[in-house]
């Protein structure tokens, strides 16, 4: 995601205004001329290696299943029998980590990372190695074929994915062989696409399973984990309690009723399936804590899970966004960290460690080079993944340095939250000084903005509008508002332009205490928008969001950051 801007398209294209946009208004004297593009320090790296117990132990239960839906390895890249590891870092590049330890680099980062990634099986029958689905920010599903720990083959490509929060592939759901895809909606609805075997269409078309799936902040297949051949589904709720939906071998029915597994698993930020490790025709389960450790389940055959297992070193995992598989909602773009500028006007990057708090800070620019500049921090207007740095000067917009267009001069406070319209492009969100918010559609490659939409009056009231990715959990992007009185409401986002947002709900009193409110996205890599705060005094707060709508309790984790005049 710490992209240069030259992966991104060079030519801009100037804003289109809607009528009654205010002229743009004078510099001040100290206000430095636009700043050239900045590069985000890239984190250190280096890609984990996988173990896990070795194969063996019984199962209680049913004997272990034949058929084609049994627990098939939707992800064997190096052919050793057993489910590996593929995984996204903080830069877009792919990994894999393998049971044989091959494995390493699988996809350099692209102009469009995977926001998720989806391993499928062999879908086709070949000896060639297993397929691979990759979710771009913008809804674009890519298909991979004969994958080894290293290497894939783009085969396909298909849009319009964008309007799930999450797909899934469980395994085989209807008993041909083949691994199925199953995908849940904003609202709350399940869908499943059945397999073709056809590398030039790869999936059916949808078939709706249900609805009330909304109430799952994870959902995740696992093969078939009670011995009847059908591949099942893993979901959680917000209370961390995990429930075991059983494939049912009814294609107009896929999944029976669900049976509770247990409590206790929002210790985990990511759940994620690795096949049979021990050939019982049961599927396992990794789960990573926020410390970055790796936790592993195996499969008893009535739908249950044995006791936990550590495999990992503590903080061993805690550099990987998004594994393969995993039951998160997926986020890539809305926003990464945090920028901050000292007094003496030089800009700090603090990234994300996926452990709810920041890395250690780098320099991001030349000493001073930023003092007196107007700026924010925007998450992503393109599809590269990585977070935006805006500038005004004279009244125009520049975004990474490329100007965008004048007459913003009028506006005092600019958000960009993310896709607030639905089509998967990030926007932004703008508020004049007799307190009307206007929303602008990107284009999706940051060179411009549709017409400009009145989203309303009254915003005036808030002293702190913010906003990266989503806070509800339903996968929309939201945003935070306080009022000077200290309030703070979260206004959840319906993903059409004309109406953006809900009624507000209100999180609580007293966030005036803090001097700087800031929206860095998701710190822990659950797939939620989180917030942080400093007070008076410099010290560091974070509160985790838990969904919908709420947050913990605050968690002090820094201070010394007092010295900052803007932090976004």
């Amino acid at each position: 995601m710490h992209s240069t801007r030259a992966r991104r398209i060079a030519a801009c294209t100037a804003l289109v205004l809607s009528a009654g946009m205010l002229l743009a208004t004078p510099a001040s004297a100290d206000q430095p001329a636009p700043r050239p593009a900045v590069e985000k320090p890239a984190p250190a790296f280096t890609p984990p290696s996988l173990t896990r117990p070795a194969p063996g132990g019984d199962r209680a239960g049913a004997a272990g299943a034949d058929g084609v839906g049994a627990s098939p390895q939707l992800s064997d890249f190096d052919g050793d029998g057993t489910g590996d590891l593929i995984y996204r870092a903080w830069s877009g590049d792919v990994y894999t980590a393998t049971t044989s330890g091959a494995g390493g680099l699988f996809l350099g980062s692209t102009a469009e990372p995977a926001k998720d990634i989806i391993p499928i099986g062999n879908q086709d029958g070949d000896v060639s190695g297993p397929e691979v689905l990759m979710l771009s920010e913008q809804g674009a599903l890519t298909l991979y074929t004969d994958a080894t720990p290293n290497d894939a083959v783009y085969t396909w490509r298909g849009g319009g994915w964008q309007i799930y929060n999450k797909i899934v592939a469980p395994g085989d759901v209807n008993d041909d062989g083949r691994a199925d895809l199953v995908a849940r909606d904003h609202s709350g609805n399940l869908y499943v696409y059945f397999a073709t075997g056809d590398r030039g269409a790869p999936f059916a078309a949808r078939m709706k399973v249900g609805g009330g799936w909304g109430i799952y902040d994870q959902l995740l297949g696992i093969g078939d984990n009670n011995g009847d051949g059908w591949a099942d589904l893993i979901a959680r709720d917000t209370a961390g309690t995990l429930w075991f939906y059983a494939g049912a071998g009814d294609k107009s029915r896929p999944f029976a009723a669900r049976a509770r597994i247990g409590g206790g698993w929002n210790t985990y930020n990511q759940i994620l399936p690795v096949g049979d490790d021990n050939g019982d025709g049961n599927g396992e389960l990794l789960a990573r804590d926020t410390a970055g450790t790796l936790w592993y389940y195996k499969g008893r055959g009535d739908g249950t899970l044995t006791a936990r297992t550590k495999v990992s070193n503590d903080g061993g995992w805690d550099g990987v966004p998004q594994f393969g598989g995993a039951g998160n909602n997926p986020v890539t773009g809305n926003k990464e960290g945090v920028i901050a500028r000292d007094r003496a006007g030089t800009l700090y990057w603090y990234g994300s460690r996926t452990t709810g708090r920041l890395a250690a800070r780098a320099q991001y620019s030349e000493p001073g080079g930023w003092k007196g500049a107007v700026f924010t921090h925007l998450s992503s207007l393109n599809p590269d993944g990585s977070s935006d740095l805006a500038q005004l000067y004279q009244g125009s917009l520049y975004i990474e340095g490329s100007y965008i267009g004048g007459g913003w001069g009028g506006y005092n406070t600019l958000v960009g939250p993310g896709d607030l319209s639905g089509d998967g492009k990030g926007d932004l969100l703008a508020r004049d000084g007799s307190g009307t918010l206007y929303l602008y559609r990107g284009n999706g490659q940051s060179t411009a903005f549709a017409s400009r939409i009145k989203v309303g009056g009254g915003w005036g009231a808030f002293n702190k509008i913010l906003g990266a990715g989503d806070y509800t959990g339903d996968g929309r992007t939201d945003i935070v508002a306080r009022t000077s009185g200290g309030d703070l409401y979260v206004y959840p986002g319906t993903g059409v332009a004309a109406t953006p947002f809900k009624a507000r709900v209100k999180v609580g009193s007293g966030w005036n205490t803090y001097t700087r409110l800031v929206a860095p996205g998701d710190l822990n890599a659950d797939g939620k928008g989180d917030l942080l705060g400093v007070n008076a005094a410099g010290d560091l707060y974070s509160y985790l969001n838990t969904s919908p709508g709420k947050f913990t309790g605050r968690a002090r984790i820094g201070n010394g950051f007092g010295i900052y005049d803007t932090m976004s």
